[in-house]
């Protein structure tokens, strides 16, 4: 079955089948070659649990949130600003590229939208001043995977879902590495500019009197994750009910910026409505494939598996890292979670780790696959907002932050407590 259900999803997604409808294909033939029981006569009841949860409101609310920030020239605003403090440092505005995003990721909660939103903004002014094609659309690429990360994020909401995981726990355990992978991918643009200054184009000094003004710009997005994130730990609010009283609050900010009209909130909602069909389609379809790989005994087949090469708690965490590095390369992101999850979150818990922290842990890899080549999302939004430039510069450009991840990686594994130690304080 594990050969089976290998070959079937590589080989149906490099031939460009939609991922929702390659995962009930895959559960199809579980059930046709694999059970003893008819599967697809649950297919309905599956189907329907799935969506019926109040915790799934969240997604549409969180995309609606980031649409009408980006529609409303928030987002460009806050980018200005950041370009203003930080210009003075070697690679100024790969440093705008990475803050900007990490700011985003904390209203936005979607690594896609963050890229592309920062794509837009910022690759006119790189060109414009001279910075080097590949770092700088590396920047971006690698910045718009924090939005899955730092809270509130979509992707840590499916996984709360799907493994009965406190979501604002998962969210406070996001926050320390999302910012701390921020400081890396900052330090990273820094060092390479250090090191060959014709990387980061030229450097200029903003006036004290224009950061200051620029703060106001900041405003907006500090106001969306105060009321979002406070709410929900003052216990106010729970993320669902969080989530849409930031959608209230980013419709004052847009009416106070002078961008909310009709046509904003109607391509707003336009573009709301198609990713979360995409998003909910897929969780629809994976809660039907997990049904059917533990009706057909799938996660006892893996134990069986591990267990025969005997591996203690830390081989079998380094095995599952490789696992989600090779996946990454060939899965897009969501449907990486959902297919993984069911087999490998219980082999983890029953070795000994925090479900809480290996949410993390998963997120970051999942963040990895997001800008490695040939699914890597990331890639392609920046890749878009080039118009027809060398795709080759995108995928070269990551690397160094490729590396960055890697280093937080081994960080969380070493020291556990940068994710545990915030929630376990709250």
């Amino acid at each position: 079955m594990l050969g089976f259900l290998s070959v079937g999803i590589l080989t149906l997604l490099l031939a460009g089948i939609p991922v929702a409808v390659t995962l009930f294909l895959l559960a199809f033939g579980i059930d046709q070659f694999y059970s003893f029981f008819p599967l697809t006569k649950a297919l309905g009841q599956n189907l329907w649990s799935a969506a019926d949860s109040f915790l799934l409101i969240a997604i549409p609310l969180f995309v609606l949130m980031g649409e009408i920030i980006v529609r409303a020239g928030i987002a460009e605003k806050a980018y200005r600003a950041m370009d203003h403090w930080l210009s003075w440092l070697p690679g100024g505005l790969l440093h705008a590229n990475i803050t900007t995003s990490a700011l985003f990721s904390a209203t936005s909660g979607s690594s896609v939208a963050t890229a592309a939103t920062v794509s837009t903004v910022a690759l006119p002014q790189g060109k414009k001043l001279g910075y080097d094609p590949k770092l700088f659309c590396g920047s971006i690429a690698a910045g718009g995977t924090l939005g899955i990360l730092i809270p509130p994020s979509i992707n840590l909401i499916v996984y709360g879902f799907l493994t009965e995981t406190s979501i604002p726990k998962l969210f406070m355990a996001g926050l320390v590495p999302g910012l701390g992978l921020a400081a890396l991918f900052m330090l990273a643009s820094l060092l390479l500019c250090v090191w060959k200054p014709s990387l980061g184009g030229p450097r200029k000094s903003a006036s004290w009197s224009t950061r200051l003004k620029s703060l106001s710009f900041l405003l907006p997005l500090l106001v969306l994750f105060i009321v979002i994130v406070g709410s929900i730990y003052l216990g106010w609010a729970t993320p669902t009910e969080a989530a849409a009283i930031g959608v209230l609050a980013s419709l004052g900010l847009a009416a106070i910026n002078r961008s909310l009209n009709l046509s904003m909130i109607s391509r707003a909602l336009d573009g709301t409505v198609k990713t979360t069909s995409m998003i909910l389609f897929i969780i629809m379809a994976a809660s039907f494939l997990n049904f059917a790989l533990a009706s057909s005994g799938m996660v006892q087949q893996v134990t069986g598996l591990l267990e025969a090469y005997d591996l203690g708690p830390f081989a079998l965490l380094m095995a599952v890292i490789a696992l989600f590095i090779v996946l990454g390369f060939f899965i897009e992101t969501l449907s990486l979670m959902v297919i993984t999850i069911p087999i490998v979150t219980p082999l983890i818990v029953a070795a000994g780790y925090d479900k809480v922290w290996f949410g993390i842990v998963m997120i970051l890899f999942v963040e990895l696959a997001l800008i490695t080549p040939p699914v890597g999302l990331n890639l392609y939004i920046v890749q878009a907002s080039r118009r027809g430039e060398a795709f080759a510069d995108v995928i070269i450009g990551t690397l160094p932050y490729l590396g960055a991840m890697l280093v937080m990686a081994a960080l969380l594994v070493a020291f556990p407590q940068i994710a545990l130690w915030l929630p376990s304080a709250l």
